[in-house]
């Protein structure tokens, strides 16, 4: 299927790993890097968090409606993104401008934090504080800071909404909506976030082990990952979606895989491509029980065991809404880069019930059937109730 390519121009990202791109690539290659760390702060029970500890900008220069944690990490991730996006819309309509973002928390944090000042100390909460916690505030925001006069909206669909709100900036770019589109996710820890989990009983007693024998599940983390999206040419083109939403069960995903196994198809035949011309997969791998079981088998259902593929969630947390996006920017690092693959991060110890699906440690050396350097990355994003995503991300020629 042929459509006009639609470039990921730039890239603007922080999480665990680093408050820039150049951080997150060093730490992501590090054998040591063990960026979680063990926090009493959100449960009743110490937790592994992948927190971002430093190097945010100061809230105190925006308007008090614009001031969460949230917005904290998403300008953190813009103000990497400025200088390229004001040169590619310096000569585009605020109107052909979009914003779409993915998250799950918004400001829930801070109204949190709004609600135990009034139980506690009947402090009331100021009028402004209410958008903050509006699902679309980073939108909002986002586009007053750039003012973008187009599109501007949050997709709020779990654990795929960053990677849906890059397949949604697509289409308003091919269907001729917007010429440029500011997209990715942003997430932050809360404590609402990480209790709910914690009730679901899907948290990890340690650090989350993806594709391993004694996984237990997940790890809880933050982030932002924002991309300039343009027709204007560079050297790493958003190729190819797929979104399916097999709607098997509220929380846990469909044990065939079914809806995976057609986004992944779906996005290979949207960029025109073979399964056995991918050359790295950023898995889903959430250490849960049901999910890798279920993605191992997806995988090897499309892809056999030939393509080297990863679970990143060990080293940034899984960054819910975010997640998508962060895996789309670590697909797009590894494109630019073109030094190594991301590793595989867990305790060794392989689940002999599972598919063999090539876990990575990241040497481009000891992958045989990679191209080199790697030219095609797919990404998988797997949400509650079945809502699924796979992008392709393809490394142009020249580059």
């Amino acid at each position: 299927m042929q459509h006009n390519p639609v470039y990921l121009n730039q890239l603007g990202m922080v999480c665990s790993l680093g408050n820039d791109t150049q951080s997150v690539w060093q730490t992501l290659q590090q054998a040591d890097a063990q960026p979680l760390m063990l926090s009493e702060q959100w449960t009743n029970r110490p937790v592994y968090v992948g927190e971002v500890r430093h190097g945010l900008p100061a809230l105190e220069a925006l308007p008090e409606a614009q001031r969460s944690r949230n917005n904290q990490l998403l300008l953190c991730a813009w103000q990497q993104l400025r200088e390229s996006f004001e040169t590619l819309s310096a000569n585009v309509s605020p109107e052909r401008i979009g914003i779409v973002l993915g998250s799950s928390t918004s400001g829930i944090a801070e109204a949190c934090t709004t609600v135990e000042n009034w139980h506690k100390y009947k402090v009331p909460a100021s009028p402004t504080r209410y958008a903050i916690q509006e699902i679309s505030a980073p939108a909002m925001t986002l586009a007053d800071w750039t003012g973008a006069q187009g599109p501007a909206f949050v997709i709020s669909t779990a654990c795929s909404s960053g990677a849906k709100a890059l397949a949604s900036a697509r289409r308003l770019i091919q269907q001729d909506v917007c010429d440029v589109v500011i997209a990715g996710g942003v997430d932050s820890l809360a404590a609402m976030t990480l209790n709910g989990f914690d009730a679901l009983e899907s948290m990890s007693d340690g650090l989350c082990n993806p594709f391993g024998r004694d996984r237990d599940g997940i790890n809880i983390g933050e982030g932002a990952a924002i991309f300039v999206m343009s027709k204007t040419p560079a050297a790493i083109s958003l190729a190819g979606c797929g979104e399916t939403s097999d709607a098997h069960h509220i929380s846990a995903p469909h044990p065939d895989g079914a809806g995976a196994i057609a986004a992944m198809t779906q996005a290979l035949q949207d960029a025109d491509v073979a399964a056995s011309n991918i050359d790295y997969i950023n898995l889903h791998g959430t250490a849960t029980e049901q999910n890798d079981r279920m993605e191992a088998k997806a995988v090897y259902s499309v892809f056999g065991s030939e393509v080297p593929c990863s679970s990143t969630k060990r080293l940034t947390g899984h960054t819910l809404g975010a997640a998508g996006a962060i895996e789309a920017g670590l697909c797009w690092l590894t494109l630019t880069e073109q030094t190594a693959l991301p590793p595989h991060r867990w305790d060794g110890n392989g689940d002999t019930e599972l598919q063999p699906i090539q876990l990575t440690n990241g040497s481009l050396q000891q992958c045989e059937n990679v191209q080199q350097p790697p030219r095609l990355a797919l990404s998988n994003s797997f949400a509650f109730g079945g809502n699924n995503i796979s992008l392709i991300f393809e490394r142009q020629h020249g580059h």
